[in-house]
């Protein structure tokens, strides 16, 4: 029973001591050397990121070799060209994890050097960059450096999925997390219906943290920065591309119901914020024909262009014709999108028990509803 004894003691002291002494070692063993050559990108490479592409840029060095001839991490650095690598703008590990001297480095990324060297959308700069290797620790920089320059697209390859307005001029303030959410139209396209006043604005990737943000500097959307709005307080749609980096804005100075069987605006709705125009207690009565009541409507935005003149776009159903709503009638039936002038054509009609009544109407453009839409509340 003792022998026994003995040997678990022996054992326990045996595995407390091997892992000591394979620590010792491989900390013993921690030196590389420097990588002496890099191979591509060639010194002064010039490279162009197109708008849109998801390409990338292959960076490629010799081996370095490791005391224990075991394996060497890789990681390349950036700095601006006049930088020493102290604090490296951006810095990533080869491909493999580390492994490979090589790093298929993506146009995404490469674009976010750029940035951060201060680089501007459509402009050309210069970076540098070098190769660190080691065995996770005690690294050794390059022997050589290299310079890169890097040709930004008019529009941004880091776009994001959400888009808010926020600033003095809008109507949540400058409080980030009150900014307005703006509707995704397509993948990097943006639209928000809203009021401005005299202050300016920007763009935020986000209502929280510190989001990147951009704004239109009077040619193009640029990172940062803010866009100013003088003059008194008017309603506009704002339109944001940042795939080519284009902006427009258009005031918005009436929409109207218009009522198809009278060929005519019944009535106004007055713009009541977050992309809404309401009218209450509005009086609806249908138009008498020979073969009925008509109920058909729809609705008429009217845009005040640059030169001072206006353009009318009328907003109304998918469908060119459509039942009377009821009751049970879903949601949907009031998404309204841009159709054409006809009289009667793509218009929506009110429920049957709106007749001689009276009737709130909301039309909603803003990103709290699935689409843009319109409500009616018969009292």
């Amino acid at each position: 029973m003792k022998n026994i004894f003995y040997c678990l003691i022996a054992y326990i002291a045996v595995l407390v001591f091997l892992p000591g002494c394979k620590k010792d070692k491989t900390l013993s063993n921690t030196q590389v050397s420097a990588v002496n050559n890099l191979f591509l990108p060639e010194d002064g490479k010039h490279i162009k990121i197109a708008s849109g592409t998801s390409g990338s840029v292959s960076f490629e060095w010799d081996q370095a070799r490791a005391q224990d001839n075991g394996l060497v991490l890789y990681e390349v650095v950036f700095d601006k060209v006049d930088g020493d690598f102290s604090k490296p703008l951006y810095s990533v590990p080869s491909d493999g994890n580390g492994l490979y001297n090589k790093l298929t480095f993506s146009f995404s990324d490469l674009n976010k050097v750029a940035t951060l060297a201060g680089v501007k959308p459509q402009e050309s700069g210069k970076v540098k960059w070098r190769v660190m290797s080691s065995k996770g620790i005690n690294a050794v920089a390059s022997a050589q450096t290299r310079i890169v320059e890097i040709e930004r697209p008019a529009g941004f390859t880091d776009i994001p999925t959400e888009l808010y307005l926020t600033g003095t001029a809008t109507e949540g303030g400058e409080d980030l997390t009150k900014a307005i959410k703006m509707t995704q139209t397509a993948p990097g396209k943006f639209e928000v219906f809203t009021s401005l006043k005299a202050g300016s604005y920007h763009f935020a990737a986000g209502n929280t943290g510190t989001p990147s943000t951009f704004s239109y500097d009077g040619a193009k959307v640029t990172e940062g920065g803010n866009t100013q709005f003088t003059g008194v307080t008017k309603v506009e749609r704002l339109e944001i591309d940042l795939n080519v980096a284009s902006y427009k804005t258009i005031e918005i100075t009436a929409v109207g119901l218009w009522f198809a069987a009278d060929n005519k605006i019944w009535f106004e709705l007055p713009y009541a914020g977050n992309g809404t125009w309401e009218a209450d207690n509005k009086s609806i009565v249908f138009h008498q024909e020979s073969w009925g009541r008509d109920e058909r409507y729809k609705f008429r935005f009217t845009f005040k262009n640059a030169d001072g003149s206006t353009t009318d776009q009328f907003y109304g159903s998918s469908n060119a014709d459509n039942s009377a709503a009821t009751a049970s009638t879903p949601a949907s039936y009031y998404y309204m999108l841009p159709v054409n002038n006809s009289q009667y054509d793509y218009c929506f009609k009110f429920n049957h028990d709106a007749d001689n009544k009276t009737a709130d109407i909301k039309v909603m453009f803003n990103a709290t509803v699935p689409a843009y839409m319109h409500t009616v509340t018969v009292k």
